[in-house]
């Protein structure tokens, strides 16, 4: 750096000392800036770091116009840093592509922690206080600006739904890339800058997220400009790939079918003209692509362009610190000046430091920043700051739906006919696809067909930008599914296409859907958060389809068996999260004709792909689940008018459902005086109290349905703890017992597997007999009957390999 003068002491430090930073003057570096431009666009950054620093550090003072005091500084100083210059360089470079060439784009800050960053150039941008009317663009907007930030009852430290321009949270963990090419999807004029951090670089993630570069269409999709920002470190160790050789690093991304183009330095002139060098290329790259597959139908695979950027981490902040070199190393990377409240030469440094930015020249006597800055703010909706793209709600359009009871089937009795639930599904989205060409995606790591969802694909392909071999089945380059065999990837595209406004279905193995219960976990708490935020509209839910579920995964075996994922689910806000166990076909097109409708939830239905019984009709199924739970009259005998039932047999999924209809039929012949009531849960959370989920069922109609007395026998289709969970409030706890799965899992039988579980019909008869106290000696042959059932059973598939016919061939009557 050229310095013209000092803010501290800058002489060789001795042990302790804590250096102030210099305040610098631009080099006259070559590249695309004027001299004023270049003066114009370091004037921005200067003002976003400034408004960044004060974020971190003050409550009061905030131009520091007065010595720093103790009572100007937070006494709890949470924020990171050290990432920051690199954020604030990015959004002023591409605000500067964005007013030249009128570009639609929008920011994502990958980073972890960076919020004070968009928080600023927000600021600056002037949306902040657009949106908050109590943080206006003067001296005390800029107070209120920093005493929220990091505060009790303000805003956290990275872009939460909070920050202007954000629909991605820093520090989720390596999601950044997934979420910016999940935007650009069916977006074809958007730009999407999308910073990376090099240490979210090292997580598994981002790692895969590279490829995801083979789904984007460059005549229908928008670009994405990834700016992979290595400052070398994270929390305290080194980065990997800030520390590989660059021909190592740039081979790397080069194999993954990019463009790489370096950016380094830590003198500003020099970095700045770089930068918007690297800019302009990328911009004139992605337009090259853009009008090769627009105008010319060229469908070969581009190199799309992206950009290695070098900085110091922790950029012009305090280069000593007790006597420890801090910029440029890991101590940068949260707060350099810890000590600054108590300690009076942390805070003559701070001070130092935040006039370093010479914020004379940034803001005028009000505090509002000068003219020359606001000129260089794109307008309007241009600002990534109030792009509409990071507000999707305010951009989704519903969905063209079908009647779905047009795909329901026909059932003339209850298990008259058997259906596979996925397949008949399938139909049905087929038409959701063709009916809605870019507005709905569908995704599935390489498992469309194994959950029956085929018929999808009579209408579009799989999307593909790779190589296309002659054996190749569906591949195409404007196909609307898209596989890739990584959970992660598949979430990622999908939140970033529903977080700017459109539609889409995740389906999975149930056992698998595990991979992503971080990335959910993040995006149920986005929707929590920012439903409480009056300028951020709904988005479309989160729709998962989860089959080859546990109770049909017998042929794979333990590791693909477990039902977890819903005790995840149910960990989150109830405002939120939905759970629906469909029992059939037509039940399962119901609940998702309501999934696909339905706004800002994380809807989780469970359905298998196997042939299996069909109990409702269409009409049936519809009020069915629009009640979410129901007595199935036809199914119990419980018919005598005010008795109430001897015992109640509760069902949610579809395999518990047939073991409990079949343990009802076996009732039914050999205790024909036994009272039994049936009833089905669709909607888990109805067994919610009213008080704690919108779903949940009052008091009183919850003892309506399962007396508040008599035993009931539940089979259920994940871990039994959870419906205990559900339901320990309940007045009629107590006389609930649960089956569902237990942990014992093996390549068997499906029947086998129920067994091995204790939830097969056989054993709950034996719940029955053992629960209701007139049965204990009365029953205690059928008792036994179905104890040596349940040997011959299993002693069957060890010599046959199938399951018993008995069981096999089953039939409701």
């Amino acid at each position: 750096m050229d310095v013209a003068d000092t803010a501290g002491d800058n002489d060789t430090s001795s042990s302790g000392e804590t250096l102030a930073p210099v305040a610098y003057r631009l080099t006259d570096a070559p590249g695309p800036l004027t001299r004023a431009e270049l003066e114009a666009l370091d004037a921005w950054w200067r003002a976003a770091n400034y408004l960044s620093v004060g974020q971190i550090y003050l409550l009061h003072n905030p131009l520091v116009r007065e010595p720093l005091l103790p009572e100007h500084i937070k006494p709890r100083l949470l924020g990171h840093f050290g990432t920051v210059p690199g954020l604030n360089l990015v959004w002023v470079h591409a605000n500067r592509a964005i007013r030249e060439r009128d570009l639609d784009a929008v920011f994502v800050a990958g980073p972890g922690h960076g919020g004070p960053g968009p928080n600023a150039c927000a600021w600056l941008e002037g949306t902040y206080s657009e949106l908050y009317s109590h943080i206006p663009q003067d001296a005390e907007g800029m107070r209120a600006l920093f005493a929220q930030f990091s505060f009790p009852g303000g805003v956290p430290s990275h872009c939460a739904p909070d920050t202007p321009g954000s629909f991605h949270e820093g520090g989720e963990l390596g999601y950044s890339l997934l979420h910016a090419y999940g935007a650009a999807l069916d977006n074809p004029d958007l730009t999407v800058f999308c910073v990376i951090g090099d240490g979210e670089a090292e997580t598994g993630p981002l790692a895969g997220s590279w490829h995801a570069n083979k789904f984007l269409n460059a005549g229908r999709d928008g670009a994405v400009v990834p700016i992979l920002a290595l400052n070398e470190y994270k929390i305290a160790n080194p980065t990997i790939l800030a520390r590989i050789p660059e021909s190592e690093l740039l081979s790397l991304l080069r194999g993954y079918g990019y463009h790489p183009i370096p950016v380094t330095g830590d003198d500003p002139g020099t970095v700045h003209q770089a930068m918007a060098s690297a800019i302009d290329e990328c911009l004139d790259r992605i337009a090259a692509i853009q009008t090769a597959a627009r105008e010319r139908g060229s469908d070969a695979r581009p190199a799309w362009p992206m950009i290695i950027l070098r900085t110091p981490k922790g950029w012009t902040c305090p280069p000593i610190v007790d006597g420890e070199q801090v910029e440029g190393t890991f101590r940068a990377h949260q707060v350099p000046l810890a000590a600054a409240r108590g300690n009076p030469r942390h805070r003559e440094v701070l001070e130092q430091w935040l006039k370093s930015y010479r914020p004379e020249e940034l803001f005028d006597a009000d505090g509002r920043p000068h003219a020359a800055l606001l000129e260089l703010n794109p307008s309007g909706g241009r600002r990534m700051s109030a792009n509409p793209v990071s507000n999707g709600g305010v951009l989704l359009r519903d969905l063209r739906l079908p009647d779905w009871r047009d795909s329901g089937v026909d059932v003339p009795s209850p298990g008259a006919v058997k259906h596979e639930a996925t397949r008949v599904l399938g139909g049905w989205l087929r038409e959701v696809t063709r009916l809605n060409p870019d507005n709905f995606l569908t995704f599935a790591p390489d498992e469309l067909a194994s959950n029956r969802l085929q018929d999808i694909l009579e209408v579009t392909g799989r999307d593909w930008q790779a190589e296309i071999a002659e054996h190749d089945v569906k591949l195409d380059r404007t196909g609307r599914a898209v596989e890739v065999l990584s959970e992660h990837m598949c979430q990622g595209l999908l939140e970033g296409y529903l977080l700017t406004g459109r539609h889409g279905v995740f389906t999975c193995y149930e056992a698998f859907i595990h991979i992503v219960d971080a990335m959910f976990n993040q995006h149920a708490k986005w929707l929590d958060a920012s439903a409480a935020i009056p300028w951020r509209r709904p988005i479309a839910s989160l729709n998962y389809l989860l089959s080859s579920h546990v109770w049909r995964q017998d042929h794979n075996g333990f590791t693909h068996q477990d039902p977890g994922f819903l005790d995840v689910v149910l960990n989150k806000s109830p405002e939120i999260v939905r759970v629906y166990l469909p029992p059939d076909a037509n039940t399962l097109l119901s609940t998702y004709d309501h999934c696909l409708r339905s706004r800002h939830y994380v809807n989780v239905v469970v359905a298998g792909k196997q042939p299996q019984e069909s109990w409702l009709s269409v009409a049936d199924a519809a009020t069915h689940c629009a009640r979410g739970i129901g007595i199935w009259d036809w199914a119990g005998n419980n018919d005598d008018e005010g008795m109430s039932p001897d015992v109640v047999l509760a069902c949610a999924g579809d395999v518990p459902t047939l073991e409990t209809l079949a343990a009802v039929s076996i009732l039914r012949e050999q205790l024909p005086e036994l009272r039994v009531r049936v009833v089905n849960v669709v909607d888990l959370m109805r067994l919610l109290p009213q008080d704690e989920h919108p779903h949940g069922l009052p008091d009183r109609e919850f003892d309506t349905l399962f007396t508040r007395d008599r035993p009931i026998v539940f089979a259920f289709h994940g871990y039994p703890w959870l419906v205990h969970r559900l339901t320990y409030r309940r007045t009629n706890h107590d006389g609930l017992h649960v089956r569902g799965y237990k942990e014992k899992g093996t390549t068997t039988t499906p029947f086998d597997m129920v067994m091995l579980n204790d939830l097969d019909r056989y054993h709950l008869v034996m719940d029955v007999i053992d629960r209701v106290p007139e049965l204990r000696e009365k029953a205690a042959g059928l008792r036994q009957e179905m104890e040596d059932a349940r040997w011959q059973a299993r002693a069957w598939t060890r010599e046959h390999g199938e399951d018993i016919p008995v069981v096999a061939e089953w039939k409701w009557s």
